[in-house]
Order: C-alpha cells, then sequence, then structure tokens
C-alpha cells in the first residue's frame, strides 16, 4: 500500500499535464500512486495519459463522467489505495520535495490535514508567494485570504475525506472553499508548513459567466460556515470581491465586471478592499482603465 494516492483531475489539460507530471514523477519521496482523472476531455489528454501510465506505473487512469473536478475527486477519493489524499490540479506544479515534506508533517497522527505556502507563476516565473497563518487553520482564515488557496496546496487523511462527505458535487466552483470550512469547521487539525512546496499557476482562462458561479459557490461555503457559528464578515467580503475584480480582468470580462465588483468591494469594507494596499489600488486603477490596457500587461498585473 502506498503511503499517499495523488489525486488530478484533467479535462483539456494537454497544454500543462506533461509538466504537471514531471513534477509528480520527479518527488523525492516515491512511496505514492496517482489517480489520473480524465473528465471527458476532448483534446490529447487522454493520449498524454495513456503514455504516462505506460511509462511510470504509478499512474493510474480513472474514467471520468465528466461532471467537474468535484466529481472527479471524490470518485478518485473512493478508488484510493493510500491512507493520505494529496491533490494536484492539472496545471500546477509541486516541488521535488513537497511528499517527503509532507510525510514528515503526517507523521504527527494528530494531523488530519496539511497544506503549504504557495508561489503564483506565469510563463515559468513566480510573481508572488502567500502567506501562510501560524497555528491550526480557522473558519474566519478561510472566508478572508484562504490561505490553502488551491486544492494542489492540500493533503488529507482518507478517513477524514470520507467522514466529511467529500466536495459537494452540485457546485461548479468554489466547492473546495465549502469543503475546506466543512473540514475545519468539524475539528479536524489542518496546519500550514511554512516551505513553498506549490507553483500555481495564474495564466488560467475562463468565461465572465464562471463569475457568477464562484459568487454562488462562495454563498455555499458561507452557509456552511454559518451552520458551525461563523459569519462572513464585511472585510472578508471585501477580500473576495477585490479576488473577482482582479479574476474579471485577467480573463477578459467586459470591464464593467471588474468595476462592479470592485465597487462592491469599496463599498462592503474599504477597509478590508485595502488590506493589500498595493493590490486594492491597482484593482480599482485597473477596473477603470480596463478598456485602454493591453491583455498581456492586464494579466501581468493582476496575476495573483
Amino acid at each position: 500500500m502506498p503511503r499517499f494516492t495523488i489525486i488530478v483531475p484533467c479535462f483539456n489539460a494537454e497544454d500543462t499535464l506533461p509538466e504537471t507530471l514531471d513534477s509528480l514523477v520527479a518527488q523525492t519521496f516515491g512511496d505514492w500512486e496517482a489517480l489520473l482523472v480524465d473528465d471527458g476531455s476532448t483534446d490529447a489528454t487522454r493520449l498524454l495519459i495513456d503514455a504516462a501510465r505506460h511509462a511510470e506505473p504509478r499512474f493510474r487512469l480513472i474514467e471520468g463522467e465528466g461532471r467537474g473536478p468535484a466529481v472527479a475527486r471524490n470518485t478518485a477519493a473512493r478508488l484510493a489505495n493510500a491512507p493520505i489524499l494529496a491533490f494536484c490540479d492539472a496545471d500546477d506544479l509541486w516541488t521535488p520535495d513537497k511528499l517527503a515534506r509532507l510525510a514528515q508533517a503526517f507523521d504527527d497522527h494528530a494531523l488530519a490535514a496539511v497544506y503549504a505556502r504557495y508561489g503564483f507563476f506565469d510563463h515559468g516565473e513566480i510573481r508572488t508567494l502567500s502567506t501562510v497563518p501560524t497555528g491550526p487553520l480557522r473558519v474566519p482564515q478561510l472566508l478572508g485570504e484562504n490561505p490553502v488557496g488551491t486544492m494542489s496546496n492540500l493533503a488529507v487523511r482518507a478517513c477524514v475525506f470520507a467522514s466529511t462527505g467529500g466536495f459537494d458535487e452540485t457546485l461548479v466552483h468554489n466547492e473546495d472553499l465549502e469543503w475546506l470550512v466543512r473540514l475545519v469547521g468539524e475539528g479536524h487539525r489542518t496546519i500550514g508548513l511554512q516551505q513553498t512546496l506549490v507553483h500555481y499557476r495564474t495564466s488560467r482562462t475562463g468565461l465572465s459567466a464562471d463569475l457568477c458561479k464562484m459568487q454562488a459557490g462562495r454563498q455555499a461555503a458561507i452557509a456552511s460556515a454559518r451552520s458551525y457559528g461563523f459569519d462572513a464578515e464585511p472585510r472578508h467580503e471585501a477580500v473576495n470581491l477585490r479576488y473577482l475584480a482582479r479574476r474579471a480582468l485577467r480573463v477578459d470580462a467586459p470591464g464593467v465586471e471588474a468595476l462592479r465588483f470592485a465597487l462592491a468591494g469599496l463599498m462592503r469594507s474599504p477597509a478590508g478592499f485595502f488590506s493589500s494596499p498595493r493590490r486594492g489600488a491597482l484593482t480599482i486603477a485597473g477596473a477603470l482603465a480596463a478598456p485602454l490596457l493591453p491583455r498581456p500587461l492586464r494579466r501581468r498585473l493582476f496575476a495573483s
């Protein structure tokens, strides 16, 4: 039985999947299996998975249902052989020592889940590093900056994941946040490591319609938080609206979308919106100037 099962949901990931899989093979800790879930891809993703698993016997193909990452991750979790699940998206990268660091952390049997610092990167360049708070993760932290950031940055004991019921399969976006709220809200001890172990790709594409789905997913997370006695504070909502404004700028949504989110964040909590003065100022300026900014410049300014 391997120590870790790595779960990689894949959908039309031909441009990034090879680099992601290379980062898994490069792990200095080798006691793992990886379940690669082809979730109905229409590009060369399936061919890449087939080639990878023939070259590396620790890779296994899972046929997905084409219903999104929540279903793909839940399906793979039920088929995992290891006591610890480590998630990785098909466009992110792990540093070679990630699993080795996690293995050391999970020697503490009181830990349910572990995350770490991650770096935002675009075209191979690390632009910004996340911040890892001290002490166990708390629900209010998730509703604010969310230091976990991406499921590529989270590993959890399989028994704990099963006990939480897994991801809400009705959600298209923020299903990871909603699940994290339940994980922490139910008292499962989750800590962050101060090492940078994940490179999170920021040059992701999307449709402006996704922004509404992201809001819907966040509302589900807030409802879950409320069931554990936590309410989203205005400053938390302002931080999230700032993030949505930056995403709108990054994915070429209509300029009015970015401005709408930015102004809503300012009205909700000026202090929260400017909790990072640089991000707040750039977001407002970008939302006002969006029609005049070239797309490469927008993506560079709002990559994190």
